[in-house]
């Protein structure tokens, strides 16, 4: 995985290796930081472009977040495409959630599923918010999952 700033800026190492720094320097600097990780992708015929960001809030002081994008030859329902979108998360979050413990900061995963019955996502809203919580992360969707509806959006498209 490639990991940049929203400015463009490559971030090089694991991502461990990066939220673990990103985590000293907003501590020392006396930020309180809390850590969203969701998803998004955009389907272009039959290639999947994916977007992962890794959204950083600083407590009473906005955010900042890393990115990876990804693409994927294929074509998958869209059941499909939503779970590989958490998968995606959840992979990321797996990588980052020892380190997150280790400077006590608190972790969601973001789905991009909607929580309102008439939308065809929502089919797959209880397979996603399984997956997270079996997993020990807290789950947000629709209206609350900005990591992915607002912030992996704005990059995948």
């Amino acid at each position: 995985m490639h990991w940049r700033r929203l400015n463009g800026e490559r971030l090089e190492g694991p991502i461990e290796d990066l939220v673990a720094s990103t985590l000293e320097q907003e501590q020392a600097a006396g930020n309180r930081i809390k850590v969203c990780i969701g998803t998004d992708s955009q389907v272009r015929g039959k290639t999947i472009d994916f977007a992962t960001v890794i959204v950083f809030l600083r407590e009473g002081r906005g955010g900042f977040m890393f990115i990876n994008n990804d693409r994927m030859k294929s074509t998958l329902s869209l059941k499909e495409r939503l779970l590989t979108e958490v998968s995606k998360s959840i992979e990321v979050a797996y990588k980052i959630a020892k380190i997150l413990d280790r400077f006590d900061v608190d972790l969601e995963v973001h789905a991009d599923i909607n929580t309102n019955p008439q939308f065809k996502s929502n089919a797959t809203l209880s397979d996603a918010m399984g997956y997270i919580i079996g997993m020990g992360y807290a789950f947000k969707a629709k209206p609350y999952s900005f990591a992915s509806t607002s912030c992996a959006n704005k990059i995948v498209n």
